[in-house]
């Protein structure tokens, strides 16, 4: 005999069984504010992705929020009004600015004691996590897109002048006279930078173990002040308005502008970020190669180490608290060697853990694209100083500006060395202590 239940009594008994096993538990969604469009933005969606597939929990949600500085304001802005993310991408410059910040931010390395995630900052490669932690060597951030200047060559006009691109100028004087060999096989400009200040003042600072501020560049505290005008620096921007009345030096301007000068042809050799080889790989019609940047030999302890660009994870205040335990796991996700191994090997950042470095490697990655580890054995190879560890000075980026003006002075005849550092340290100095009274 089948037992027929009415269609009211079926449907109550459905309701029924369908309270009994609850709702499905719906992912906790964790919004990202990051600064990465095209491709590089398309590489930070997948990462993302991966870790959302690899579990269930929590959705990591990617917020496309404009330039590094519009992302970085727009953060704070949303903080004030209750409205911001648990996660923000910051540029390196902006760590002074984000320490600043009162109350907003929830220090990485408190986050992941917090939530019982496996936390070991040894793991990661000293000279990144030097630039985001604090004097006590916390983590305040998650170092995620690193990277650091190299020097690219163009292989084809090597050979052209009789040049080994195998063996590479390793001083400045050796690039001069490349340079020079180059000019003379009828290449019209011998080399060309990116970002000015970084490499030809950071940088440069730093591959020499030379201060460019009191108080360990910045990281012990907000009394700091730029020590710019130094020996060093002088030579070196002396040598460049030289050697920029010939062209073996030719300047293409700030940021990234210099690029074109090399994928042309028109300089051999570009003095440029890691992270740009997938650029300068699209854009050249000739056979790259890579080494590390020059030094000037007069300098003894040189070279030292390089230091970073790029940006880090910021983790901020006032989310829900199952948003942190979230957040805590896709940093743990994000620093296993695979994951930044894949990360490496697809942006020409750096790896942030040796691990990752050390996969790389025994993936054949090296092997098959020679020259692409010259980052990290540059950033290496020698375990970082008060000097090279990295620089955290407030309104960095509009000090920036002052000293690329002062560089473009000097380049084009207007100005001394001297003179246009001395005054890049006087303007620069004023917006420090600025910066100070405002965040005392």
């Amino acid at each position: 005999m089948t037992l027929r239940i009415p269609p009211t009594a079926a449907s109550a008994l459905l309701a029924a069984q369908l309270a009994f096993a609850g709702p499905a538990a719906a992912a906790t969604e964790i919004q990202w504010w990051h600064a990465m469009a095209g491709p590089l933005g398309e590489k930070l969606e997948k990462v993302a992705a991966d870790f959302n597939a690899a579990q269930g929990e929590y959705k990591v949600v990617p917020v496309y929020k404009g330039s590094y500085p519009e992302a970085m304001t727009g953060a704070i802005a949303a903080f004030r009004a209750r409205q911001h993310p648990a996660i923000v991408q910051v540029f390196e410059v902006g760590t002074a600015t984000m320490m600043a910040a009162k109350g907003a931010v929830y220090p990485v390395y408190q986050l992941m004691a917090d939530a019982a995630e496996p936390f070991e900052p040894a793991a990661y490669l000293p000279a990144v996590t030097g630039y985001y932690t604090d004097a006590k060597g916390n983590m305040l951030s998650m170092p995620f897109n690193s990277s650091t200047p190299i020097l690219y060559l163009n292989k084809d006009l090597f050979a052209k002048a009789g040049l080994d691109a195998a063996a590479p100028p390793r001083t400045w004087p050796e690039l001069e006279t490349a340079a020079q060999k180059l000019q003379a096989a009828g290449v019209p400009c011998g080399f060309t930078t990116q970002w000015p200040s970084w490499v030809n003042l950071e940088n440069l600072s730093a591959w020499h173990n030379v201060a460019i501020g009191t108080e360990q560049n910045g990281m012990a505290g907000l009394s700091t002040r730029l020590e710019i005008a130094n020996e060093l620096t002088e030579r070196h921007w002396s040598a460049l308005a030289q050697w920029q009345k010939s062209r073996l030096f030719d300047y293409g301007g700030r940021q990234s502008k210099a690029d074109p000068k090399f994928f042309t042809g028109e300089c051999a050799m570009l003095i440029g970020s890691s992270a740009a080889r997938a650029g300068v790989l699209a854009n050249a019609k000739f056979e790259v190669g890579y080494a590390m940047m020059p030094y000037w030999p007069q300098v003894e302890s040189a070279p030292q180490n390089s230091i970073i660009g790029g940006a880090s994870l910021w983790v901020l205040n006032g989310r829900p608290k199952e948003e942190y335990r979230g957040v805590a796991k896709f940093f743990s996700f994000l620093s296993k060697p695979e994951v930044q191994a894949w990360w490496h090997q697809n942006t020409g950042y750096l790896p942030i853990t040796r691990a990752a470095f050390d996969l790389s490697k025994a993936q054949g990655f090296y092997g098959k694209n020679p020259g692409t580890d010259v980052s990290v054995l540059q950033m290496t190879l020698k375990a970082p100083t008060a000097n090279s560890k990295g620089l955290r000075f407030g309104s960095f980026l509009q000090i920036r500006d002052v000293i690329e003006e002062e560089l473009e002075l000097t380049l084009s005849g207007k100005k001394t060395a001297r003179e246009a550092l001395a005054s890049a340290e006087q303007r620069g100095n004023a917006l420090l202590r600025a910066f100070e009274q405002a965040n005392k």
